[in-house]
């Protein structure tokens, strides 16, 4: 079975730049990634963009959807950035019904330590092969469809909208 990884950027991806103080994209490290958790799965990686979240506009969101709906495979993981991400989920859960589809990201860059990076990818990634076709985000040890998650911003998780 064959997984695409659709990479759109996102805190993961970004690294800290020590002259300016700030966090920024030089490359993705997905491939490092995925070599470090010993991934043994097919997975066909595709970088769209290297974008934080709230830089990304309609039309990055189109390529994101236009890849989902082209690409072969019928399992699709996304990089994305956390502030962002319930939306774009919410666009793909309303027009893609065939594939399933798990947004992830992390809090915290791939590149600093105390990262929760590996662990959304695993948890991503074990997901989309037992998950039914839908859309789903994993964050923070939970798997939850696109219909039912928000960002809870003053505690840095995911939550469901309903108690």
């Amino acid at each position: 079975m064959n997984i695409k990884l659709l990479i759109t950027g996102g805190t993961i991806d970004k690294v800290y730049n020590q002259s300016s103080g700030s966090v920024e994209f030089e490359q993705s490290h997905f491939p490092e990634m995925l070599k470090r958790a010993r991934v043994e799965v097919e997975i066909n990686s595709e970088v769209l963009m290297l974008k934080d979240s709230l830089d990304m506009g309609d039309a990055d969101r189109q390529l994101l959807l236009n890849s989902c709906l082209t690409c072969k495979e019928d399992k699709i993981l996304i990089t994305h950035g956390t502030d962002t991400m319930c939306e774009t989920a919410k666009l793909l859960g309303e027009k893609v019904d065939n594939k399933t589809i798990v947004l992830f990201g992390a809090m915290i860059p791939y590149t600093v330590g105390n990262s929760d990076a590996l662990f959304n990818l695993g948890c991503a990634l074990g997901s989309v092969h037992l998950l039914a076709p839908g859309v789903y985000v994993a964050m923070n040890g939970r798997v939850l469809p696109w219909s039912d998650v928000q960002k809870n911003r003053d505690l840095g998780v995911f939550q469901p909208l309903s108690p």
